[in-house]
């Protein structure tokens, strides 16, 4: 029971900041797991990190549903683009040694999470897109907020590609790179951003989970009822976190996301190192 208590802790934890900075959660528990389970392969922890994402996510999406801050048009057309990416992920993560795994991603956070904290001057008010493929967009909130952005639809189906096999390969849900890339390349409000991310993470774990069902990474045994209980967590977490994302700033939610990148990515270079 105790151990029961713990995962589902964990889950409740990892699912509240995964959800608050729209990135799923599972930068944080993928180190965590590794730490947890050391004799288990990579692909293994990744598929266990993607489960809980999966919940996470659809948690997290339903709450900011409820808050009317999800582009379910673009956020669809991006999911969709996601589908090939992390299949491949899911294959060539397969390929990869734990120690090789443990360097990559921890580059991979370190160079993400001081990209976000270092200071940056504040732009001025950037010329309008104009041109073929420029999708142009007003949401309203349930706060009566209106948000009016555009963005090239050719770069944003391009990046979730991208997003698709990263979130797949590192098992990392893929938020930590969509929605800084969507905030800042895309033009989205980091708002919206955050929670279509929710959305686009949500559709793209279940497709990976099926592909490591269907691999044999995922079995139902002891592996899956672990990762069951810290799913379980992140439902209940994603509902905090999606509450305190409406309080905070944008470029607090941001900051905060990079803070945590570096942290994890220390700790994981040391693990890989040692």
């Amino acid at each position: 029971m105790l151990e029961v208590a713990l995962l589902g802790l964990l889950g409740f934890s990892v699912g509240a900041f995964g959800t608050l900075v729209g990135a799923g959660g599972g930068f944080i528990l993928v180190p965590i797991l590794l730490f947890l389970y050391p004799d288990r392969p990579p692909e293994v922890i990744t598929a266990m990190s993607l489960f809980v994402v999966l919940g996470n996510a659809t948690s997290g999406t339903l709450a900011y549903a409820r808050q009317r801050r999800i582009d379910v048009r673009s956020g669809l057309a991006f999911a969709v683009a996601t589908l090939p990416g992390a299949v491949a992920g899911a294959i060539v993560v397969k390929q990869i040694d734990r120690g090789t795994f443990n360097l990559i991603f921890a580059a991979a956070l370190a160079a993400i999470g001081v990209y976000l904290i270092l200071p940056r001057p504040v732009a001025a008010i950037r010329e309008p897109l104009r041109g073929r493929g420029v999708v142009r967009r007003t949401l309203t909130d349930r706060d009566g907020v209106t948000f009016v952005y555009a963005y090239r639809r050719w770069q944003g189906l391009a990046i979730s590609g991208g997003v698709g096999f990263i979130s797949s390969l590192l098992g990392i849900g893929g938020g930590i790179v969509h929605v800084p890339v969507m905030a800042m390349v895309l033009r989205f409000p980091v708002h919206i951003a955050t929670a279509t991310s929710q959305m686009v993470l949500g559709l793209m774990a279940l497709h990976a989970v099926v592909t490591h069902f269907a691999s044999g990474t995922l079995t139902w045994d002891q592996t899956l009822a672990q990762a069951a209980f810290m799913a379980v967590g992140a439902v209940c977490g994603a509902q905090v976190g999606a509450l305190a994302a409406n309080r905070l700033r944008g470029e607090l939610i941001l900051r905060a996301l990079g803070g945590a990148l570096l942290v994890v990515a220390a700790r994981l270079a040391l693990l890989a190192l040692v």
